[in-house]
């Protein structure tokens, strides 16, 4: 394979990425304006590699697990830096999610125990009437 094969194997379109993750070129085009993801320009058309494509993914399981944009962008920019920093950043954040995954599901039992309480009584009423 020549490099130039290579390297334009190494290249994506806005809408092919858009297309492999399930997600609109107007999604990538913000995580863009937010400084996420930084494409080259040939002309007016973004151009995105192979690192582009492995941000987009971290960007998405950010996403799809509940961290923040900032916790992301804050995540992403010691991508390159010290390892150990990024490595300590995302076990505090991932601590930090789940601790609020805890809150908000001890939350849910007891919104659902209080519910169950007033059916119940709601049913006993009926009956006694």
């Amino acid at each position: 394979m020549t490099e130039e094969a290579s390297e334009t194997k190494d290249l994506f379109a806005i809408a092919d990425l858009a297309k492999e993750f399930g997600i609109s070129t107007r999604a990538i085009r913000f995580y863009e304006t937010k400084g996420l993801l930084n494409p080259e320009r040939v002309g007016a058309t973004r151009v995105f590699r192979r690192r582009d494509r492995a941000r987009l993914i971290l960007i998405l399981r950010g996403k799809r697990l509940g961290f923040s944009l900032r916790d992301i962008s804050d995540y992403l920019s010691l991508y390159e830096a010290n390892r150990s920093q990024q490595v300590n950043l995302l076990a505090e954040k991932v601590d930090e999610r789940i601790a609020l995954l805890e809150r908000q599901r001890d939350d849910l039992e007891t919104t659902i125990r209080e519910l169950r309480d007033i059916k119940n009584l709601a049913q006993d009423r009926l009956v006694k009437t």
